[in-house]
């Protein structure tokens, strides 16, 4: 509009400087028809020629605004009405979207007498939602396969359809029309990220990493979240070849370290192959960076147990170097307190383990003391002690997922089926206030002071004499296997059975089982205290 002015100004102007130029130069015009000759001025010639081209276009103007009136007027009158039908479609659009069912019905009616559905696309829509709030759920999914036939709205009908199979738990159904919705537009985050669970789910590693790169390509996730996820699915990929190919794990796992590098379950995989190829010197390399970053018990024990070789002095010696990487760390102490425990050293086992409790009073912590207990002193009362001691604890660490507990570390989520789900960290919240039985989580301090003195030692069992264990099981096998002897004549007396010694009832002083009833297998009896049956084949 601005520039039309601009130029109309231009014109006037060079039109009023013509003027003035012909009126300071003076002149006569003479024109010569039939005969006669025609003499004027040659400023009243210029402005009649002027007046006359306006009269001309004027005229034009005039002819072209009669001639095209009946198109004009229908024209005005069909944009009177599209203008009335998109007003009712916005009305409608927004009495859907406050669930106002009875008006959005009404307002798609009202749009749909006024402008055509293959002119606006958007009144499906609207015929969809309305159905959607009033529950015919029938109605709109034809709706939404009606769009997804329209190449102009087919994103739009195919993500009605994906919602309403996810609605009635059709997972194949909603499987399809995402990866449809992806095949054609993988910018479509909402397809991408649905696509890329279903192939999770399904183990399609190579095609979920393939997406995954169509995906950052496209810029639809930002790059670290993509590579996060990419590392997600190589390691989930490497754990499926660990047993069968090594080294196509090891090479999964590494180049997952390199877009993660603090991905503990990478690090374990790695680690893990590369001990089945023998490379164990590298794979404590990869072992101790993971334990820098974030220390893990599967790290600690991974580690630890390297080499299957190893005694528990050599083990317990790694143990200490990783609490030298990681010192003050309740990761470390515990590591080192299993160690010291498998060597027998109960004194330092005891200090760490006392220490981590310390550090973070938790459940494993009250669980290694409870075990120092049992091998150190074998005394029963304070090994319930600590056993009680970890009901009252904290829970450790784990992979969670959902609510869903995992004792490793899974790609996917068995709850919803979502990629990256798992995080290690503690199941339930710490636990405040007391608890059902009255009690209250108490610190290692009133847990040593309420520790019950130590008994005596229990007695070693005696060793059993396995040569005596080969002949009583041999003489059960014969007498098993001897045959029957012909019963005696009916007017014989029966000759009364003396009771053996398995028969006799026990005698009050004799100690009975916990379970009410002797064993099934009474085990070796000591031929010195019990006499052998009669009936016994003697081998010997």
């Amino acid at each position: 509009m601005l520039i039309r002015l601009v130029v109309f100004a231009l014109f006037v102007l060079l039109l009023a400087l013509g003027f003035a130029w012909l009126a300071d130069r003076p002149g006569d015009l003479s024109l010569i028809w039939e005969g006669q000759i025609y003499q004027t001025k040659l400023i009243v010639a210029a402005s009649a020629i002027i007046a006359l081209i306006a009269a001309v276009m004027i005229a034009w103007w005039f002819v072209r605004l009669v001639w095209t009136s009946p198109h004009s007027v229908t024209r005005y009158f069909r944009a009177r009405k599209r203008d009335r039908a998109y007003q009712a479609l916005s009305t409608g659009l927004i009495a859907a979207g406050a669930g106002n069912a009875l008006l959005a019905r009404k307002m798609a009616a009202r749009s749909r007498g006024l402008i055509r559905a293959d002119q606006e696309p958007l009144i499906n829509l609207l015929e969809a939602q309305a159905a959607l709030i009033e529950g015919r759920h029938d109605e709109a999914r034809a709706k939404f396969e009606a769009m997804a036939n329209d190449p102009e709205t087919r994103e739009l009908g195919l993500r009605g359809l994906y919602l309403e199979a996810r609605r009635l738990g059709a997972n194949e159904a909603a499987r399809q029309y995402a990866e449809k919705a992806a095949d054609n537009a993988p910018y479509l985050p909402w397809a991408a990220q649905a696509t890329l669970e279903y192939r999770s789910q399904a183990g399609r590693w190579d095609d979920a990493i393939r997406l995954l790169e169509q995906q950052k390509a496209a810029r639809v996730v930002e790059k670290a979240e993509a590579n996060r996820l990419h590392a997600v699915l190589l390691t989930a990929r490497a754990g499926e070849k660990l047993e069968s190919n090594p080294t196509g794990a090891r090479d999964d796992a590494l180049q997952a370290l390199k877009l993660t590098a603090d991905f503990i379950p990478a690090a374990l995989i790695a680690a893990k192959a590369l001990f089945r190829e023998g490379g164990v010197r590298k794979a404590a390399s990869i072992l101790e960076q993971a334990w820098k970053s974030a220390p893990h018990p599967e790290i600690g024990q991974a580690y630890v147990r390297a080499r299957s070789g190893d005694s528990t002095l050599d083990r317990l010696k790694r143990a200490e170097r990783l609490e030298g990487q990681r010192p003050n760390n309740v990761e470390s102490l515990l590591v080192v307190a299993q160690g010291a425990l498998d060597a027998q050293d109960f004194a330092k086992a005891r200090a760490k383990a006392e220490a981590a409790a310390r550090m973070q009073p938790r459940e494993a912590a009250y669980l290694l003391l409870a075990d120092i207990e049992e091998a150190e002193t074998g005394d029963q009362g304070r090994v319930r002690h600590w056993l009680a001691q970890a009901l009252k604890a904290p829970r450790d660490p784990a992979w969670v997922a959902d609510g869903f507990v995992s004792d490793k570390w899974l790609p996917v989520s068995p709850v919803t089926g979502r990629l990256d789900a798992f995080e290690w960290k503690a199941p339930f919240g710490q636990i405040e206030g007391p608890l059902e039985d009255g009690s209250a989580p108490g610190s290692i301090e009133t847990a040593l002071k309420t520790l019950p003195p130590l008994r005596d030692v229990r007695p070693e069992s005696p060793v059993n004499d396995h040569r005596i264990i080969e002949l009583e099981r041999a003489a059960t096998i014969a007498e098993a296997v001897r045959p029957t002897p012909a019963p005696a004549p009916t007017s014989a007396k029966p000759k009364p059975v003396e009771p053996t010694a398995g028969d006799k009832a026990p005698a009050p002083s004799e100690a009975k089982p916990f379970f009410g009833g002797l064993p099934d297998d009474p085990g070796v009896r000591d031929p010195r205290v019990e006499p052998e049956p009669k009936t016994r084949l003697r081998l010997f």
